[in-house]
C-alpha cells in the first residue's frame, strides 16, 4: 500500500513591519498576530528594536509569530542602520535570519554611487547564498523619474531579470513606479520568484505602497496565478499605512488586506 501523497504546500502569508509605521516593530508582531497573519518579515531600521536581534527574537516567542524574513537596511534612509559596509549589512541579515529561522533575506540592488559593491554584487549575492543557506532575494526596484528625465540610481539595475540572481522579490509598488504589470514580471521570472510584496500602485513616479485591489497591478490576478501555479514562497504584505490616520483604521485596513490576500490565494 502506497503511503498518502503529503499535502502541497502553500504561501505563506506575512506582514511587513514597515506595514505599521509610524508605529513600532512590537506594533507590527501585535497585529500580525491578532488579525491572523502567518508571520513577519522584519524591516531592519524601522525603529532601533528591528535592529537588535535579541530583542526580535524575544518580541517572536512573546506573540508567537514566527520571522519569515528579514528586509536587510539596504534602503536610502537605512544607509546607516548596522554600519556603512554593504557586505556587513548583508552578513548580518543573514546571522539575523538564522537566529530567528527564517529562511529568505530581501536586499535592493546597489545605489550607482557604490560603485565597489555593486561591481561584486551578482557574484557576492550569489556566495551568501552558498554560504549562509538563507534566500537572498533581490528587489525589483525602479527607474528614478525627474522634470529632466529617468535617472538611474541602481547597479547593475533596477530590473533584476536578465541578471544573474538565483532568487528574487517582486514589489507589486515598485513594478507600478516602474509602469511594468507585476504578473508578466512573475511569469517571466519562473522558479526564480520566491518572495512576494503584495502592495499596489498607480504608476506614478512615487512608490506609493497602496493597499493591494487599489492600484494597476492586478494584484487579484496576480495572487491567483501564484495560487495555480504552485507557488509556496511567502507573500508579505507591504503597504503604506501612514494616511490610515489612526490605530483602528491602521487595524482595518490590515485587516482587509489580509482577506484580500487569503482570498485571492484560495485560503479563506
Amino acid at each position: 500500500m502506497s503511503a498518502p501523497a503529503s499535502p502541497a504546500r502553500r504561501p505563506t502569508v506575512a506582514l511587513s513591519t514597515s506595514s505599521v509605521y509610524p508605529e513600532s516593530t512590537a506594533s507590527g508582531f501585535e497585529l500580525a498576530g491578532r488579525l491572523g497573519y502567518d508571520g513577519v518579515e522584519v524591516m531592519v531600521g524601522i525603529d532601533p528594536v528591528a535592529s537588535d536581534v535579541d530583542k526580535v527574537e524575544k518580541l517572536r516567542d512573546f506573540h508567537q509569530v514566527p520571522v519569515v524574513s528579514i528586509h536587510a537596511p539596504t534602503l536610502l534612509v537605512t544607509q546607516r542602520t548596522w554600519g556603512s559596509d554593504p557586505w556587513e549589512k548583508l552578513e548580518r541579515s543573514a546571522r539575523a535570519a538564522v537566529q530567528l529561522g527564517a529562511d529568505v533575506v530581501v536586499v535592493h540592488p546597489p545605489f550607482r554611487w557604490q560603485r565597489g559593491y555593486a561591481s561584486g554584487f551578482e557574484a557576492g549575492v550569489r556566495r551568501l547564498n552558498e554560504e549562509t543557506g538563507v534566500k537572498f532575494c533581490v528587489e525589483n526596484m525602479y527607474p528614478w523619474r525627474t522634470p529632466r528625465g529617468e535617472f538611474k540610481a541602481y547597479m547593475p539595475g533596477w530590473d533584476p531579470t536578465e541578471l544573474d540572481y538565483e532568487y528574487l522579490t517582486l514589489d507589486l509598488s515598485h513594478a507600478s513606479t516602474a509602469q511594468t504589470q507585476s504578473l508578466d514580471v512573475a511569469k517571466s521570472w519562473g522558479s526564480r520568484l520566491r518572495h512576494v510584496h503584495v502592495t499596489d500602485g498607480k504608476g506614478s513616479f512615487k512608490d506609493e505602497h497602496l493597499k493591494p485591489g487599489y492600484g494597476d497591478q492586478r494584484a487579484g490576478e496576480l495572487l491567483q496565478y501564484l495560487a495555480a501555479s504552485g507557488y509556496d514562497g511567502h507573500v508579505v504584505l507591504e503597504i503604506n499605512s501612514r494616511s490610515s490616520g489612526s490605530r483602528a483604521q491602521r487595524e482595518l485596513d490590515l485587516a482587509e488586506s489580509l482577506a484580500f490576500i487569503r482570498t485571492h490565494l484560495g485560503q479563506d
